[in-house]
């Protein structure tokens, strides 16, 4: 039996287009004699799709694009993932089309995913069908996971999912399916999405998986894919290959700026260039995906800002071929400061001085940002969103932020691969101590341990849900933990506020990890 992957990046809501995509495969798995075709879940509407899965006029769209993708089906099968209305309810469900006739719909059983648990039910889970003498498994999404179901009956397993990026997922997914595969003695498929939605990136990765556990089939990771296995033929077992982690992150990154871009018809970018790690990260990728021309930098420099931070700015962006000026603030600062003076009086500098020059360079951003249409980048990371180092309506401002679920060590990481063919960002910006320059000589240090012991401690606290003692008895300093442990909870409404973060971890802030604003609690 021929069986195609087809493994494609669709719009959410865009029928038409997701339609004819579907078509165009459908009709190219008739040119090489497949007798299957398989496309993700949710793959006509595009996911997640929210509370439009509660629209019914979204959901007749659905079914209406299913139809006429029906209609081409002559001479071969599709399993098709799409939402449907069953008892009144929601559901995520597969059609199985056969001869331009859709036979049965199966739908999901577990919806266990955060961005589902609102918007779809359950439904009844695993069904089969027998196509060319095999008896096949549907199972959709983490329905793989009741192995019961299915173990008994089918000699093939074909997994529609809609399975976002996260960091090792792909390994862990190659994994399972090979223990699965050859545990169970069968063969194992798995059709993935693959683009950019909003904050969630789709890496594909769709594979199929032999009964002795051996992989022979593996669609690309991060772009669209056709691969057509036959899976009675004796196929040659492929060497799985190695996911380098940091290289992963970039191209999820990229992936998801470039989509969140082109779906929402915008071109052009802004951000402000400070001569850190993080704004340089971000200008690098962002000239990259969406081109130097598309790109303007803004650096805005105070009293405080070190001549080496502009120099370092100025060569990047030289460097990149970018558009930039050079708009110093410490005018516009001392402007604020005279009318404050009635108020502040002779109150010592503290952070109300520091968060005006943040803010002022967010006007100055933003004012660009209308003034030519262009989209504002945050580049805030992960470690300041934890710990409070940010200034709302300040740093923390931004449209979409693609840095914001890395923490500062693995920003570091990132920059190191930009920089693998050639010298990018300036070798100083790597070895310079981290600083938001907002007073004479600060430095991150003067509140906080090394990044690599904060990025620790919070990896701890945040990725793997660690409690205090646990992270203490690792080694790690008790006063420093209760410290930071004290940061991300006064700092939860700071990112409350904060903007959309592609995800590539297992817990991001947002809809990953959601607490309530309170410093009540101590779990």
């Amino acid at each position: 039996m021929r069986i195609a992957l087809a493994q494609l990046n669709y719009t959410i809501g865009d029928f038409e287009t997701n339609k004819v995509k579907i078509m165009d495969a459908v009709q190219r798995a008739k040119r090489e004699k497949v007798d299957l075709v398989v496309f993700a879940e949710q793959a006509i509407c595009g996911a997640p799709a929210y509370d439009l899965l509660n629209k019914v006029t979204f959901l007749g769209l659905g079914e209406d694009a299913l139809v006429e993708i029906a209609s081409c089906c002559d001479g071969i099968a599709a399993l098709i993932g799409l939402p449907i209305q069953k008892n009144n309810r929601t559901v995520s469900a597969a059609a199985f089309i056969q001869n331009r006739k859709i036979l049965r719909y199966v739908s999901k059983k577990k919806v266990v995913w955060r961005d589902e648990a609102y918007h779809l039910s359950c439904g009844d889970g695993c069904e089969f069908v027998t196509l060319c003498g095999h008896k096949i498994a549907v199972v959709i999404g983490h329905d793989i996971e009741d192995e019961q179901e299915y173990v008994s009956y089918a000699d093939t397993v074909i997994n529609l999912a809609a399975s976002p990026y996260y960091r090792a997922v792909i390994e862990k997914r190659y994994e399972e399916l090979s223990r699965r595969a050859y545990t169970m003695n069968k063969n194992f498929i798995f059709v993935n999405q693959v683009g950019g939605q909003t904050d969630v990136v789709y890496d594909g990765s769709s594979a199929v998986f032999n009964c002795y556990g051996e992989a022979i089939a593996l669609a690309r990771s991060f772009e669209e894919d056709f691969v057509v296995v036959d899976i009675d033929a004796k196929n040659e077992p492929l060497e799985i290959p190695y996911q380098h982690k940091t290289v992963n992150v970039y191209r999820a990154i990229r992936l998801g700026l470039r989509d969140f871009f082109e779906k929402n018809g915008y071109k052009k970018a802004c951000l402000g260039l400070s001569g850190g790690i993080d704004s340089a990260v971000v200008a690098a990728i962002a000239a990259e995906v969406l081109g130097p021309e598309n790109l303007k930098v803004l650096m805005l420099p105070s009293q405080f800002s070190s001549d080496h931070s502009v120099e370092d700015a100025l060569l990047m962006a030289d460097s990149l071929g970018l558009e930039y000026d050079v708009i110093p603030i410490t005018k516009a600062y001392e402007t604020i400061m005279d009318t404050l003076k009635p108020v502040f009086g002779n109150l010592p500098f503290d952070v109300a001085e520091e968060n005006i020059q943040a803010r002022l360079r967010c006007v100055m951003m933003m004012a660009v940002s209308n003034k030519f249409g262009h989209i504002l980048l945050n580049t805030s990371n992960k470690s300041e969103l934890a710990v409070g180092y940010g200034t709302l309506y300040g740093d923390n401002t931004g449209v979409i932020s693609i840095i914001g679920d890395l923490y500062k060590s693995e920003v570091f990481s990132l920059a190191r691969y930009i920089n693998h063919n050639r010298e990018i960002i300036p070798e100083r910006i790597l070895l310079k101590e981290p600083s938001a320059e907002l007073r004479p000589e600060q430095k991150d240090s003067d509140a906080l341990p090394p990044y690599d012991v904060v990025d620790a401690i919070l990896y701890r606290m945040i990725e793997e849900g660690q409690h205090r003692e646990e992270i203490i008895n690792a080694g790690f300093d008790a006063e420093v933990v209760y410290k930071i442990y004290g940061m991300i909870l006064r700092n939860e409404q700071k990112r409350y506020q904060f903007c959309p973060t592609l995800r590539v971890s297992s817990c991001p802030f947002g809809k990953g990890r959601v607490m309530p604003i309170t410093s009540k609690y101590g779990f």
